[in-house]
């Protein structure tokens, strides 16, 4: 298991250093292509789009294909767009590179999921799925700053070079260590949207969207918030990132048991710490020492966050379960581009660079106000499914016509 955990979180890794990697380079590929910066910007929006259209779309078209084979075709896929990425002469051909390499991520972090879940026992599953996560976190503390570096010192195109390397590497993982999970015979598109239907599969969805946008109404403007307020200069800005990965790191290993322990519970003190933290970033930007603590802990919690949504996903999808975890990322970047959006919003309107925090705390509460709405609506359906069961006739022939 180790090691099949291994594999999965070194293409979790891959994903998050050319996902977040782009940001920094921006300038340089606006410069190597012949476009503005903010023209380049338009990258960033077309992996994103990527991700959005692929999770759905990849996990459908492989529903039938045992989740080995699925991993090294989607990680094959992640190579090759990266690679087209590295060598388009030309912003659109870049623009249609980024959004291939951006296809395969949410199918990837889904299948993968599902994969590390079914590698130990059931009380511990999600134990194994924060471990997968724990490449993304790395991504930030180690995979981000050195992409960023290496594409500065020898040029954007050598950072998608190193990322599509990472992805070979993973590739060979994966075959080497990952086990065969056969397929049921129920697999197929129509199971997986059978599954999608449930309300609580809808609701999942709902409060990783609205409530994650919280966090990224934050993040999309950090840099700006550190530089204008706190006082931070540029340079220092990649350290202060990678100390917000390594809350993220925190938070990924202290989800898992606790979400194996409690989940709802677990989701629930997340988003309502989460709130709190934004809010307490508000009065703590202009303080060096109170911001970079209150970073640290909104990176913990961001991260803390991700296992008990993504678990409770795959759990109310269970019989069909790719759907729903690869569909959960999907959900992120939607949440990533409303926070951002609205982020923006509020800035324009002259509220001023620490606002976006408050909206973020706003949309974290409404995370968590539907979470609890879910939480109730459960255990309303247990109590009637249990009402319904004990007003069964309770005769010797019951369970035999029940069988």
């Amino acid at each position: 298991m180790p090691l099949a955990l291994l594999a999965l979180a070194v293409v979790a890794f891959g994903i998050g250093t050319t996902e977040f990697a782009t940001m920094g380079l921006l300038p340089q590929i606006a410069h190597g292509i012949g476009v503005s910066v903010p023209h380049a910007g338009n990258v960033v929006s077309a992996y994103a789009l990527g991700v959005v259209v692929g999770a759905p779309l990849l996990t459908g078209i492989g529903a039938r294909v045992p989740h080995k084979r699925l991993l090294l075709m989607l990680t094959g896929l992640f190579v090759a767009g990266n690679l087209a990425s590295a060598f388009a002469p030309d912003f659109p051909l870049l623009f249609a590179a980024r959004l291939l390499a951006g296809l395969p991520h949410g199918a990837l972090f889904g299948v993968g999921a599902v994969v590390a879940s079914r590698l130990t026992a059931p009380d511990r599953a999600a134990r194994a799925v924060s471990r997968m996560f724990l490449g993304l976190t790395v991504a930030n503390i180690v995979g981000v700053p050195a992409g960023t570096a290496l594409g500065q010192q020898l040029g954007w195109r050598a950072a998608y070079v190193a990322v599509a390397v990472i992805g070979l590497v993973a590739l060979v993982l994966l075959a080497l260590f990952v086990p065969h999970q056969p397929r049921t015979g129920q697999s197929g598109i129509r199971h997986e949207l059978r599954a999608m239907a449930n309300g609580q599969v809808a609701i999942g969805l709902a409060v990783a969207v609205i409530g994650f946008g919280g966090f990224f109404a934050l993040y999309s403007y950090l840099v700006p918030m550190l530089t204008n307020l706190t006082g931070i200069s540029d340079s220092s800005t990649t350290l202060v990132l990678a100390l917000f990965g390594v809350g993220m790191t925190a938070g990924t290993l202290a989800a898992g048991p606790l979400t194996d322990r409690a989940l709802r519970p677990t989701l629930y003190t997340g988003f309502a710490l989460l709130a709190a933290a934004l809010v307490t970033f508000w009065f703590a930007v202009h303080s060096t020492v109170a911001a970079l603590v209150t970073i640290t802990v909104i990176g913990a919690l961001s991260s803390f966050i991700t296992t008990p949504v993504q678990m409770l996903l795959m759990a109310k999808a269970k019989d069909a379960p790719t759907m729903a975890a690869a569909s959960n990322h999907s959900a992120f970047n939607l949440a990533n581009a409303g926070g951002a959006w609205l982020g923006g919003l509020v800035i324009a309107a002259g509220w001023g660079w620490a606002s976006p925090s408050l909206v973020g705390a706003g949309l974290a509460l409404a995370g968590l106000a539907l979470a609890v709405v879910g939480g109730l609506l459960e255990r309303g359906g247990s109590r009637r499914s249990e009402v319904v069961v004990s007003s069964l006739p309770q005769t010797s022939e019951a369970p035999a016509a029940r069988r």
